[in-house]
């Protein structure tokens, strides 16, 4: 499994955030749709209904949010704080509602804003047709399976997001 940008990317499945486990929230990408994931929140959204998918809240790297990041660590730790994970949410637009889905951000300091930009061009990709759709989440897919070695580094997660999202 590897973090590619805003998506994580687990053998063949594609998630926006970090993989979810047990009833923690999550947004899986299937060739069906937006798949929500998790305690209050499952659902699958169909690719046909999805008009717009977008990420709000997303943590972006910056020296004043690292410095704060260990701050609020430091913190939490030493006051014996809770074990709240960073979170972003991933809004699905249809004709009838936008839904509103958490999902854990995979990046402990934040994504860079790079991988910030390439990730939202990739979801706005997905939302353009079928063909598109198919062919964007299999070659995702299709990477995750072959790729071996953990999260790539800065230049191919740039290279790949760039390719995915048709700006190779």
């Amino acid at each position: 499994m590897a973090m590619v940008g805003l998506f994580w990317i687990a053998e063949g499945d594609v998630y926006v955030g970090s993989k979810p486990s047990g009833l923690a929230p999550g947004v899986r990408l299937t060739p069906e749709g937006v798949a929500g994931l998790g305690h209050r929140q499952s659902g699958l959204w169909l690719w046909d209904d999805v008009r717009a998918l977008t990420v709000e809240d997303v943590p972006v790297k910056s020296l004043k949010r690292q410095v704060g990041m260990v701050v609020d660590m430091a913190l939490t730790v030493g006051l014996g704080g809770g074990e709240d994970a960073p979170s972003m949410t991933v809004c699905v637009e249809t004709a009838e509602a936008e839904v509103e889905l958490t999902a854990y951000v995979a990046a402990a300091y934040g994504y860079s804003q790079k991988e910030y930009d390439l990730s939202r061009a990739l979801l706005a990709r997905l939302t353009e047709g079928a063909a598109t759709l198919l062919t964007t989440l299999s070659a995702m897919a299709e990477w995750g399976r072959s790729y071996e070695g953990g999260t790539p580094r800065k230049e191919l997660r740039e290279r790949l997001l760039r390719e995915w999202a048709g700006q190779a």
